[in-house]
């Protein structure tokens, strides 16, 4: 039996995308899922369980939340931002623990494309009488889940790519290093982008020319550095490099065609991580790459830079969702021209969010599905 949801419903569910947000970028193949459990008393609607899916990907959110909630469970309603798991591994699947914990409804926000759950984790709990209300406040679940879905539909990474562009179309100054472009409020924004993200992004030519750390710099929060990766056919990144200095802080590999290389050898030396990857037309071929990352693990990818490594994103159709900061600064002479801007952004994209931070504004776009 499926019923229309309440406002009620939508109101917990978005309690329930909210808390899922939490651990983005850091429970591996699995998807971060909020779970909320909440009777009715006789002083109204109260949460009694939450859950979100573990860092590393088990317990899923429904065991935690469950297990928070106790006896209190049997007779409530469990919300969940993805359909309940429907396959069986050492532990039971999610959905047969709802069941054993006796809940009587469950409202859901996206259904799971994986052919061992799509539908199936919804079937089990009606077979065994429990209410079912999916699609509640699914487009407000994409955002969280759409690198696991992209990479259970399309068996890569999802890419997100981010550019800032200063008031006259730049994103630096030639051979001056790291130019700043937007304020500490939309920077900090960046960092929280880094943050929600399994790997960040960028080709040599940026890794040379601005000798970035790319990590998480916000308080706090300085754990959640992602994986850095630089495209390198040739491993040419210095040892001395900020990137390598820090691999003790967070990850870091190159993409490069020439692993076996002496330079590559010592970089692996000093705790770089190789990506051996293969060429086409003189540059790295960023499907296949995408796959293999997709293969071990990372589905969230956040391209950084530069404005090269953007534009091959962009033309090979790579690019899943658009992150653009526009600044009030100009840079000026020696300007390095960004390579899109909204005017010029390809077909196929469809403003998804506008913010300001501070004087800067952003604009997400995401592909048309």
């Amino acid at each position: 039996m499926t019923q229309t949801p309440t406002d009620l419903d939508r109101r917990f569910m978005a309690a329930c995308i909210r808390l899922s947000r939490r651990h983005l970028g850091q429970t591996g193949t699995n998807p971060s899922v909020g779970t909320l459990i909440v009777t009715s008393g006789g002083h109204g609607p109260e949460i009694v369980g939450r859950g979100i899916t573990a860092i590393g990907g088990r317990p899923h959110a429904e065991t935690v939340a469950l297990a928070e909630a106790g006896e209190r469970a049997r007779g409530a309603t469990a919300y969940v931002s993805l359909e309940p798991c429907a396959h069986h591994g050492r532990t039971p699947p999610c959905a047969e623990a709802l069941v054993s914990a006796g809940v009587s409804r469950v409202v859901a926000a996206s259904s799971d494309p994986d052919p061992r759950v799509s539908g199936k984790g919804y079937e089990i709990l009606r077979a065994a009488g429990i209410e079912v209300v999916p699609g509640v406040l699914a487009e407000d679940a994409l955002p969280v889940l759409s690198s696991y879905l992209i990479r259970s539909a399309k068996k890569r990474c999802q890419v997100t790519l981010k550019l800032a562009v200063s008031a006259d179309g730049m994103i630096g100054r030639a051979a001056a290093g790291q130019v700043p472009i937007t304020g500490d409020v939309a920077r900090a924004q960046s960092h929280v982008l880094r943050a929600e993200h399994d790997a960040i992004l960028v080709g040599i030519g940026t890794a040379l020319a601005d000798n970035p750390e790319l990590t998480c710099r916000l308080p706090g929060l300085g754990h959640r550095s992602p994986l850095r990766i630089v495209l390198d056919r040739h491993a040419r990144l210095p040892v001395a490099s900020r990137l390598v200095q820090s691999v003790g802080d967070a990850p870091l590999a190159i993409a490069t065609v020439a692993p076996d290389t002496e330079t590559a050898q010592v970089l692996e030396g000093a705790g770089v991580r190789l990506l051996a990857c293969e060429e086409h037309c003189g540059r790295i071929a960023l499907p296949e790459l995408l796959d293999d990352l997709a293969a071990q693990g990372i589905s969230s990818l956040l391209v950084e830079g530069g404005a090269e490594v953007a534009r091959t994103f962009l033309e090979e159709g790579l690019a899943d969702r658009i992150v653009l900061f526009e600044s009030d600064v100009v840079v000026g002479a020696n300007g390095i021209a960004a390579p899109f801007s909204r005017a010029t952004l390809p077909g196929g994209y469809v403003q998804s969010g506008e913010w300001l931070f501070g004087a800067d504004r952003c604009f997400e776009f995401t592909q048309e599905s």
